[in-house]
């Protein structure tokens, strides 16, 4: 005896009910003759609104066309995937992954076969993920345009090229990021020649802070006419008072050129040396006598700073460590003595070649990318 509809429904029914899926079966004239019982209560409609409607009815005019799109995809290859949404009684919309498949019942007749799975949290997440990718980029936006602002700022007051009475400068700062903890000053006064560089331990924009922090201070003492000795313990106190639990520390050279007397006083905290150039002569070192800065209370000895007579065609290089500290693909380190080599070939160029070709030729020595802040300074009596 042939199977019935309703025989055959009865036999798919009891196992469709086990599942955690919504099932709906929909006859050769798309009228839906089974819904389980989790289709209806993802629909939140009883058995009574659904069977017997055409599938079309349940969806409003603008998604019918999708929906036919969808069914007939599944007429020509048997079988569709796709994701859509199941209509609910309360006019929500509960997101679905479906798959729809032609099968023929016991009756011989075609029927089209439906499970929705629900995806409702992985949309949710997707959502999620989406808004906080969009407040992600955004806040990534937002802070580049601070570090280009806060890069303009910290390059404001880095030293320029200028001429003061009978003495020449050219200077160099370069961040190994956009922003960075060197900074370099170059202050003229009626009759003194003021010029600082800093080197604050770290990179980006903790030690930017830092250095503009230190770089104030600098400032202030500069104008308040304090000696070189003065100005060091100053800093040394206020970072051990205000810094000294950000794990920072710096390093600073110091030079005041006095037009008048023809002299140079030097005065450096754990800085690498500048370097004095006299024609004729191997360039001489001008040591630091102080500690870092920043971490002893004592950093700074009693006699912190020394004198020097200059001459016409001296020179004076203070830089930082980003300078000196370069490795080739020996690691081999520059160094001093390497830098001392490079300023010995270049000290009969003009200034501002000479600062050209020191930074050249320490570029060429350097195995890949620059790692640190570099902050030069070229000084040049005539």
């Amino acid at each position: 005896m042939p199977t019935t509809q309703a025989q055959w429904l009865h036999q798919v029914g009891c196992v469709l009910e086990t599942l955690n899926q919504g099932v709906v079966i929909s006859d050769e004239d798309r009228r839906i003759v089974f819904a389980n019982s989790m289709f209806l209560e993802m629909s939140k409609m009883s058995a009574e609104e659904v069977l017997g409607r055409s599938v079309m009815d349940l969806y409003p005019p603008d998604d019918v066309g999708r929906l036919q799109e969808f069914i007939a995809r599944r007429e020509a290859q048997g079988r569709a995937r796709y994701e859509f949404y199941i209509p609910q009684a309360d006019g929500g919309r509960l997101p679905v992954a479906v798959t729809s498949r032609l099968v023929h019942g016991g009756d011989g007749q075609a029927y089209g076969f439906v499970t929705a799975t629900d995806i409702s949290d992985q949309k949710r997440a997707q959502m999620e993920l989406s808004q906080t990718n969009a407040l992600l980029m955004e806040r990534h936006r937002q802070m580049e345009q601070e570090l280009q602002l806060a890069e303009r700022v910290q390059q404001s007051p880095a030293p320029k090229g200028l001429t003061w009475g009978g003495v020449s400068v050219e200077a160099h700062c370069q961040p190994a990021s956009s922003i960075g903890g060197d900074y370099g000053l170059v202050i003229p006064s009626d009759d003194r020649l003021d010029v600082v560089v800093c080197d604050v331990s770290g990179h980006g924009i903790s030690s930017a802070l830092v250095a503009n922090r230190i770089y104030s201070e600098t400032m202030a003492q500069i104008e308040r006419g304090a000696d070189l000795g003065s100005m060091l313990r100053h800093l040394n106190h206020f970072a051990v008072q205000n810094l000294a639990n950000s794990n920072f520390f710096f390093t600073v050279a110091a030079v005041r050129l006095y037009q008048a007397r023809g002299r140079l006083q030097f005065a450096g905290a754990g800085h690498p040396p500048a370097i004095l150039i006299h024609r004729g002569q191997s360039p001489r070192l001008l040591e630091s006598t102080n500690m870092v800065l920043g971490l002893f209370a004592d950093a700074v000895d009693t006699e912190s700073s020394v004198e020097t007579v200059l001459q016409t065609g001296d020179r004076v290089v203070i830089y930082t460590d980003g300078l000196t500290e370069n490795f080739n693909s020996q690691r081999e380190m520059l160094g001093v003595d390497g830098l001392k080599e490079i300023l010995t070939e270049a000290s009969t160029l003009p200034l501002d070649e000479m600062k050209s070709q020191i930074l050249n030729r320490v570029a060429a020595w350097r195995y890949g990318p620059a790692a640190d802040d570099v902050s030069l300074v070229l000084l040049e009596i005539s």
